[in-house]
């Protein structure tokens, strides 16, 4: 049993308004699918979003054609959940499809993130996890971020990372920041991630801190 990670970017026509609005609205980070189901074209969904305030967001939704109903409910640390149900378009058709085949799982959350990108990751046999790679449409861009043998603790473990750490180690690693030699800066990080210097060096200590303990915790001994 196989897990990939992917890392799936549509153009920004084809990406769902509230992906949208995430990407190009300040005061907001990444959304989080937390659960959902899907029948009769009707997707059923919850999402935990890293931003706040949620009113501007509830507004937008409002505004979306497909959302037949939606809720949101705040909570202490400055973000909120997202109860939604709304008719699939045609480019979300796409993408479900592809996933939903026999022996194949999503491993929640997906993510959905500023820079455009969803990331997810997949579990099941080999050639399962193939037929699903190749059956994303073709105008979807797909970067393969991580595969290999199926392990819990590994996958978990990802996911000690805030949604900032993990904007702070992508801006890192597209920049050359972990390059021998080094191409990018902390201040190259700082404008990717539209913050100070030093706090975007704050988010890779700690998420190079978490991601040590993390190899430490998986790695046999």
């Amino acid at each position: 049993m196989k897990y990939a990670t992917l890392s799936l970017t549509q153009e920004r026509s084809d990406r769902h308004p509230m992906h949208r609005f995430l990407a190009e609205t300040d005061g907001y980070g990444a959304a989080r699918l937390l659960g959902s189901t899907l029948g009769d074209g009707i997707h059923t969904a919850l999402f935990h979003v890293d931003g706040w305030p949620p009113d501007p967001y509830g507004e937008r939704l409002c505004g979306v054609p497909s959302v037949q109903e939606y809720a949101l409910s705040t909570q202490s640390d400055g973000t909120f959940s997202v109860y939604v149900r709304e008719e699939l378009d045609e480019h979300d058709r796409g993408i479900t499809g592809a996933f939903r085949r026999a022996g194949l799982v999503i491993v929640l959350p997906v993510v959905y993130r500023p820079n455009g990108e969803i990331t997810v990751t997949l579990v099941g046999p080999t050639t399962t996890l193939q037929t699903a790679i190749e059956a994303i449409p073709a105008e979807i861009a797909v970067d393969l971020r991580d595969i290999g043998g199926y392990d819990a603790r590994r996958i978990e473990n990802r996911r000690d990372l805030t949604a900032r750490q993990a904007e702070a180690v992508t801006a890192a690693v597209e920049c050359g920041y972990y390059e021998e030699p080094r191409e990018g800066s902390v201040a190259d990080v700082a404008e990717a991630i539209g913050c100070a210097p030093g706090t975007a060096a704050e988010h890779l200590r700690r998420a190079e801190r978490t991601a040590m303990r993390t190899y430490a915790a998986t790695t046999p001994s």
